[in-house]
């Protein structure tokens, strides 16, 4: 049972995230802040947020929640409700932090944690982040990692949710 403690002990609420991220930088630790549905966690995510964590000494999570999911992903997403998809995640040893947002994007969640650094997988560039701007305004860095640098070309919860799909017509 610690277990699920101590990953529930990682979900924080926004205001509590941005405590969390001012308490790390107070002790001169980098916060590297990333987002995303998670959905069906799977080695993609992994390697990813391994990745991201690598990057600096903290590494905070924001999760869409299932509405936001559905608005991007369609009708039948999320396949997991946001709670259980943001304990999934504290659970991982590279997540410190998981936040759930409501927003289309980031942006407020950013400028409330204020992280040093943003992180996005291979699938963009940095510029092209409606987010971009306000990382740089509370003066962080926004850093894409390369799938070759992960080897997550190809797997995602699109892709596994398909095979998945075809399997059951076979």
């Amino acid at each position: 049972m610690d277990e699920i403690r101590t990953a529930r002990s990682k979900i924080r609420s926004r205001a509590d995230a941005a405590a969390f991220v001012d308490e790390a930088k107070a002790a001169d630790r980098t916060v590297v802040f990333t987002n995303g549905c998670f959905d069906i966690l799977h080695i993609g995510h992994v390697r990813y947020l391994q990745a991201a964590r690598a990057l600096g000494d903290v590494l905070v999570v924001g999760v869409n929640i299932d509405e936001s999911v559905r608005a991007l992903k369609g009708p039948g997403r999320p396949l997991n409700p946001e709670t259980e998809r943001a304990e999934v995640l504290a659970a991982l040893e590279c997540v410190d932090c998981v936040t759930l947002f409501n927003e289309a994007t980031p942006i407020e969640l950013i400028l409330a944690i204020k992280p040093d650094i943003h992180s996005k997988g291979g699938d963009y560039a940095p510029d092209d982040l409606p987010e971009a701007e306000a990382v740089r305004g509370v003066g962080g860095k926004v850093v894409v990692i390369a799938y070759s640098t992960t080897d997550t070309q190809g797997k995602s919860t699109t892709e596994l949710i398909g095979r998945m799909a075809a399997h059951r017509e076979e």
